[in-house]
Formats: structure tokens, sequence, C-alpha cells
């Protein structure tokens, strides 16, 4: 997170939501002082379950008032939003619950609702699950040593995951592999048919 990011979305008037990770330690911190010493301004609860796995979310909208006025975030940070979840998991094998725990806290440059906090917070991880993991798993993007024109190869591989993921018939990894040992005819094939 930096601050041109907040200034890019300001000349442009859009409301961001941006996580606040352990790269900006003092503003951590500072989010995490004034939450513990602030009430809310609103707080929803949800709860999901699913696949031996149920979490409770709870997301908390906090206004920081003057509290950032000593920083150089000031003119940027309009509210902090608090997401504390508690994730019960079940092993299938012993029957058993493990229980985590888990604070992350976002920078906003407005004050937004809890609700409308949590709906951008959960469509952030949707994506981050549906595409970025996949990609990861089916294509090993993180294990890429590719140095020479990163992007390049970034745009091809999007563009295979989207033939493969319209034309889904089995697993991503097993459409992968049926297309490595097919080339490329074959995945262009894929694009007549739709």
């Amino acid at each position: 997170m930096s601050k041109k990011t907040f200034e890019v979305a300001a000349a442009a008037n859009i409301e961001l939501i941006v996580q606040i990770k352990d790269n900006q330690p003092t503003l951590f911190h500072q989010a995490h002082e004034i939450t513990a010493a602030t009430v809310p301004l609103n707080a929803v609860a949800s709860r999901t379950r699913g696949r031996n796995r149920d979490e409770r979310r709870t997301v908390s909208v906090f206004d920081i008032g003057d509290k950032l006025a000593s920083t150089d975030w000031q003119p940027y940070v309009k509210s902090i939003i608090r997401v504390d979840r508690d994730c019960y998991t079940r092993n299938s094998k012993t029957g058993l619950l493990n229980q985590t725990t888990e604070t992350a806290f976002y920078a906003g440059n407005a004050t937004f609702t809890a609700i409308r906090a949590a709906d951008s917070v959960r469509g952030h991880w949707k994506i981050e699950t549906t595409s970025h993991y996949s990609r990861d798993v089916t294509f090993a993007e993180d294990r890429s040593r590719i140095r020479t024109k990163p992007g390049v190869f970034a745009r091809v591989r999007s563009f295979a995951f989207n033939i493969l993921k319209a034309n889904r018939r089995d697993t991503l990894p097993q459409d992968r592999y049926r297309a490595a040992l097919s080339g490329i005819d074959q995945i262009l094939k894929l694009l007549d048919t739709t």
C-alpha cells in the first residue's frame, strides 16, 4: 500500500479500501491502537459454513478523526476497518475442531458502512480464491523464474487460463495437461467452438 495509490484514487474520485499489512508497521500499529481504543461507527457479523469449515467474521468500521494527524497518512485515510475472523475447521479423520483466529486491518479513503466494507473485502477474497489461487495451482505462477518480460508471459498465462476455464471439462490441471499434449492447435480449436 502506498500513498500514491490513495492520491490516484482521490484524483479519480474513487472510493478505496486497502489492506494494511506488516510492510507498513507504523500504520499497522496505529490501526491496532485506534480500533482498540475507539468505539466503532458500525459493525456487522456474518457466518459461512461448508466443507468442514465454520467461519464467523465481524467487520467493524472506525472513524479515525484526528488520530493520524501527526502522520503522512492524515490526508488519505478517513476510516479504519477491522475484520475479526474465527474459523473452526473439522478434521475429517479425527472429527476434532481446530480453531484459528485472525484480525485484519484495512484503510479506507472514505467512511464506509460495515456492510459495504464487508462486501468489498469478501469480493476481493473471491477474486483471490477463484482466479489467483487457481492460476498459481494450475500454472505455478508464484514459482515462475521468468525475468525477461514477465508481463508478456503473465498475459499468455491469463489467456490460456481463460480459455481453459471457459471450456472446462474436468479440472483445470487435467485440462492444462491435455492442452500441453495436444499443442496450441487444440487450444485454438477451443476458441472456434464458442
